[in-house]
């Protein structure tokens, strides 16, 4: 009986033994482990915090207009920048223990461990809002143990590395609230329109109520779960201090106007200047070495948001009901600053942009750049050319080109070169590009800023190189500027995510691209297309809008079979639109024709409309005479078309229009074939 009694008590002290080496031997085991991770996350070192940020476009007066993201719209919100509330909301019902452990909550753990083996599947998490982060940073969301344990290893990697704010800064910054929006601020923004340091106690619950799940406790499509949600994460901080039931109670009874509706309108403000805005910071921040990749930019644009209305308001009176597509941009003169653009009648059906990617023929809207190259080779407004039917002979007398006016007629004898702008003479521009050369002539487009591959023919004068929208009405703006090489922007300035300022607008330097009397002179010669006294053979270019017209303009129009240009300025503001069909087709029905004009007109007038109507400045050594159009002299009683016209002191007139030699002069026919080129020093004292 004793010896069976001792050997069961050998027997317990045997496995007792044995237990407690294998618990040292786990423990130790446990500990070399656990020493190893500590070892591991030491060495690893903090993990990568960033994410991908939705970077926001600002109008000129910091409105926000649009945005731009990689699948997930997130706005970077320090914590300073989220209320308090949702801070509190998220701890109270998501880990109220946050600020006390170290990534994990033992207890849930266990609770959540034991309900998982009873199913023998992933059913309950136990995650804390460093775990959440972690998963939200680097995992996916698929219930598994493997899942698990890399959570649990980035969560403590996080912890060991970061404190408590950063983490819940990160954490508010990463959870999905539904509807694409990541993030308090852009849910904030997207609900209810504000930005999260403004939400209030019951905006904040309900907003802390989708995560989760989206899909169930969205307020906009299940109000009423929602409300249900929130209830429990009020009840939840009233429990744990942060509010009292009193505030909890006026917070569930207080009524929510949701905002959603009118973000979704926000998104769509001009989409073709949006485009061009992302593609000009992708160049600025290269050169500066960063990548717009990184997101969370806040891009200061230069649109003005009521050049954009109105633009898109004379689109719609004016366009017709067809497939005519157009390009619409508009400049400052000042500051180089786009201030509104349309790339084509539907953004949704079409992203292509008609200003900034469409090279098309640009037709007589060409010749104010050969008149300013000619005005630096000694042109001047009262320079008479011969307008009459005119073989021109090229490519070393290989080839013939003989250009016609629009109408088929010709005015059959000398006419000036202010005239010759006015009512757009072909013939007139090919000869003026015979006189000066191409060379001059494709200078000046250069320095215009003018791109166009322009080649070695007459017809060159007449806009047959393809050129863009955007590059035609840069060059008018130069000459609007009087002659400074202003560059068109959309952007003021760069913001990166931590609020650092990247980039900013230079001022425009005095870098001259053309001399200011003759930019000054060439903008009062582009006046004369809206004025009837040039008309003669052709009317005027412009007469057909001088109706709508309140104060001054230099434009100038440009047609092909397909294509309708007009592009002009006033002292402040210049603008370009072309229309014409994306195939190229040809334009036959007069409304066609005509809404490039109309749609030109109305905005300038609307958008100068309650501002007093500005004369250009005249440069010092630019003067302006009143002469007789028809033969150049200095206008008396008896010449019929007197015009005031601008020039230099050293080529104004000094014979009257009465004179019988100037007559003479302007009936002179060609000489030897050669066409007759009749500068005012040939018979002016």
């Amino acid at each position: 009986m004793r010896r069976s009694q001792m050997r069961r008590k050998r027997r317990r002290r045997s496995m007792f033994r044995r237990g407690l080496l294998l618990t040292v031997s786990l423990a130790v085991a446990a500990g070399i482990m656990y020493g190893a991770f500590l070892i591991y996350i030491r060495a690893a070192g903090p993990p990568g915090l960033d994410v991908p940020s939705a970077s926001v476009f600002l109008d000129r007066n910091g409105n926000p207009i649009g945005d731009r993201h990689s699948g997930e719209r997130r706005y970077p919100a320090s914590l300073n920048e989220i209320s308090p509330f949702l801070q509190d909301a998220f701890v109270a019902v998501e880990d109220k223990d946050f600020r006390k452990h170290n990534g994990f909550d033992y207890s849930r753990i266990a609770a959540a461990v034991l309900k998982d083996v009873k199913a023998f599947r992933k059913v309950e998490g136990a995650s804390t809002i460093t775990q959440q982060y972690a998963r939200n940073l680097f995992l996916t969301h698929q219930k598994s143990w493997s899942r698990k344990i890399n959570e649990a290893v980035y969560a403590r990697r996080i912890e060991t590395f970061y404190d408590k704010d950063t983490i819940l800064e990160g954490y508010l910054n990463t959870v999905y609230f539904g509807h694409g929006m990541y993030g308090a601020e852009a849910a904030s923004r997207f609900y209810f329109g504000k930005d999260a340091d403004e939400l209030t106690l019951s905006e904040a619950t309900l907003l802390a109520a989708v995560p989760k799940g989206p899909s169930v406790y969205s307020p906009v499509d299940h109000p009423d779960a929602a409300k249900k949600r929130q209830k429990i994460i009020l009840d939840a901080m009233v429990r744990q201090g942060y509010v009292t039931r009193d505030q909890a109670d006026h917070a569930v009874a207080e009524r929510i106007s949701l905002k959603n509706s009118e973000w979704d309108g926000a998104e769509k403000a001009a989409p073709y200047f949006l485009d061009e805005v992302w593609r000009e910071a992708e160049k600025i921040l290269k050169s500066e070495g960063r990548s717009i990749n990184e997101g969370g930019w806040t891009i200061k644009t230069t649109l003005d948001p009521q050049h954009q209305k109105v633009a898109e308001a004379a689109a719609a009176r004016w366009l017709p009901d067809n497939d005519l597509q157009f390009g619409f941009v508009s400049v400052e003169p000042s500051t180089g600053r786009v201030t509104s653009m349309i790339g084509g009648r539907d953004y949704s059906l079409s992203p292509y942009n008609r200003v900034t990617q469409a090279e098309r023929q640009s037709g007589s809207a060409m010749k104010p750049v050969l008149y300013a190259a000619a005005l630096e080779e000694g042109f001047n407004p009262l320079t008479f050319l011969k307008s009459e039917p005119t073989v021109f002979t090229y490519d070393d007398g290989r080839q013939t080109y003989e250009p016609q006016n629009v109408n088929g007629k010709f005015a059959g004898r000398p006419i000036s070169l202010a005239q010759a702008l006015a009512i757009s003479d072909n013939i007139y521009a090919v000869k003026t590009l015979e006189e000066i050369g191409y060379k001059p002539f494709k200078d000046m487009a250069a320095r215009l800023g003018i791109s166009g591959n322009f080649t070695d023919a007459p017809a060159t004068a007449l806009g047959t190189a393809e050129v863009t929208l955007y590059e035609m009405t840069g060059a008018y703006n130069r000459i609007a500027a009087g002659g400074i090489r202003v560059e068109p922007t959309t952007i003021v300035s760069i913001t990166d995510a931590s609020g650092e300022e990247v980039y900013r607008q230079k001022e425009e330097t005095d870098k001259r691209v053309m001399d200011q009397e003759d930019a000054y002179i060439l903008t009062e010669m582009m006046t004369g297309m809206f004025d009837p006294v040039f008309s003669d053979y052709a009317p005027a270019t412009g007469l057909s809008l001088r109706p709508r017209q309140t104060r001054p303009y230099a434009a100038k129009s440009g047609t092909t079979l397909s294509d309708q240009y007009l592009i002009g300025f006033s002292p402040v503001l210049t603008a370009g639109i072309w229309a014409g069909f994306d195939e190229g087709r040809q334009l036959s029905e007069n409304s066609d024709k005509m809404a490039a004009k109309k749609m030109w007109i109305d905005f300038m007038e609307d958008v100068h409309a309650g501002t007093t109507p500005e004369a250009f400045r005249k440069p010092e050594g630019v003067t302006g005479v009143i002469v007789d159009v028809e033969t150049g002299g200095l206008a008396v009683d008896g010449c019929g078309k007197q015009r005031l016209v601008y020039m230099k002191e050293r080529d104004v007139p000094k014979k009257l229009c009465t004179d019988p030699a100037l007559r003479l002069d302007r009936s002179s026919d060609t000489k030897d074939g050669a066409p007759v080129r009749l500068f005012p020093f040939s018979f002016f004292e």
